[in-house]
């Protein structure tokens, strides 16, 4: 396919999602199944056409003055790739298989791009509704942030310490140029151009031999933090599919151990082919019964719980665009609901002196620093490490970490903006 024809078949499957209202992964898949003809490659940019669309979905459609499946696709290629009228004019052009040519009017407003005018969730690129969440969460900043969470995220790998050292893991993927990320002692960050095809990591012989897992810097950072240390009793209450057990294990050296557990036996599933890959030796899984119960003789025995808490996903949504406009507030609510049973559950597990590592993947203070404040009025016995404490971890950088993550009373907040990583927020509580 050409790359007219590419833009032409993103623009039918933006309106196809539009009309039938299905995540966008379904939508693609659906019509690729109609349209053998094209390629893998091709799948691949079409898809990526669409997903950059639905990142800039809101200022591409006040730059074009219209919310078309076409006026949002074509403001997308200048507010996104950053191509100029000239150039998104030779896409459509009117020729076989290409775009309707643009017409005068959208040509005057690619050559214009003007957001000054755009209100904050426009110019951000978030729904209208969470603007109040945003504003809470970042003042007058709210659209820059807005705007860097919808930007393409790098692809960054974990170097795994228990299989090779991050330099090793670095010449094994040379060809794909990976650099040493700014903050994390183990990560590695594979940049990506706006309209580039992901590298098939899961066939590379360093993912397959162990040595290196993909997982964004700041989830890196958040297991970091979460000081979990050799000979510790850890639960991963909210473990999901493993990477912060993982991280955990090659933080402990092996010694120790750690319980991994979900509420969803579902989610849990493709733990156990990542821990043998990995090498960890010290990681039991407690998969969930029915009946529950499964962490009962472990009260009161606990140094560390992790709770990679369930939450709305905003701090990811570089990587998952079509999720927030999904999104509805009533999610919100639901979130906070299972954030406070979580957190509950944690406690008793806890011996004196034990500590709680809570981690979201979201920006929005509700489930975060309002969570912390709700968790100590409802258990005296608990006390917040100071969040310049925690992140002393990090050693010399530790100060300019500071500088560009938000250390809040409550704990640590990263931002794509502020420190180049998703979203995420994390508080350590210790019991007295």
């Amino acid at each position: 396919m050409t790359p007219s024809a590419r833009l032409a078949a993103a623009i039918e499957v933006f309106d196809n999602l539009e009309r039938e209202r299905r995540p966008a992964a379904d939508t693609l898949k659906a019509w690729g199944l109609t349209h053998r003809f094209a390629g893998s490659g091709d799948r691949a940019a079409i898809a990526g056409l669409v997903y950059d669309a639905l990142r800039r979905r809101a200022s591409s459609a006040f730059l074009m003055g219209a919310d078309t499946p076409r006026a949002i696709l074509l403001g997308m290629l200048k507010r996104e790739r950053g191509l100029d009228s000239g150039a998104i004019g030779r896409l459509a052009s009117g020729a076989q298989y290409a775009p309707e040519a643009l017409n005068d009017d959208e040509r005057k407003r690619l050559d214009a791009a003007d957001l000054s005018a755009a209100p904050p969730h426009v110019a951000g690129d978030y729904p209208e509704w969470l603007d109040p969440h945003f504003t809470r969460a970042f003042g007058d900043a709210r659209a820059e942030e807005g705007a860097a969470l919808s930007s393409r995220a790098p692809l960054d790998l974990r170097a795994n310490a228990l299989r090779a050292d991050s330099s090793k893991a670095l010449d094994m993927l040379a060809d794909l140029k990976p650099e040493a990320t700014h903050w994390s002692p183990w990560g590695l960050r594979i940049r990506l151009a706006a309209d580039a095809k992901s590298p098939a990591i899961h066939a590379e012989p360093a993912f397959l031999k162990g040595m290196v897992e993909i997982q964004d810097e700041g989830s890196q950072l958040a297991a970091l933090f979460a000081g979990a240390k050799p000979g510790e009793q850890v639960i991963d209450l909210c473990a999901g599919a493993g990477g912060k057990t993982l991280a955990l294990a090659a933080m402990m050296e092996n010694k120790g151990q750690i319980y991994s557990t979900d509420d969803d036996k579902r989610r849990l599933a493709p733990i156990h082919d990542r821990l043998k890959r990995s090498g960890a030796r010290n990681v039991q899984v407690r998969t969930p019964k029915s009946v529950g119960g499964e962490l009962d003789d472990l009260n009161g025995r606990i140094d560390l719980v992790l709770i990679d808490a369930p939450c709305t996903g905003t701090g990811a949504w570089r990587r998952n665009p079509d999720a927030k406009w999904r999104m509805r507030p009533g999610a919100l609510e639901q979130r906070q609901k299972e954030q406070v049973e979580v957190l509950d559950r944690a406690v008793p597990l806890l011996k004196a002196g034990g500590r709680i590592a809570y981690v979201t993947c979201s920006v929005l203070e509700e489930e975060n620093g309002a969570q912390v404040r709700a968790f100590l009025d409802r258990h005296a016995g608990f006390t917040i490490v100071p969040p310049a404490e925690v992140t002393e971890v990090l050693g010399e950088q530790a100060f300019m970490f500071g500088k560009a993550a938000r250390l809040s009373a409550e704990g640590i907040t990263m931002t794509p903006r502020t420190t180049e990583t998703d979203g995420f927020f994390i508080a350590l509580l210790k019991r007295s």
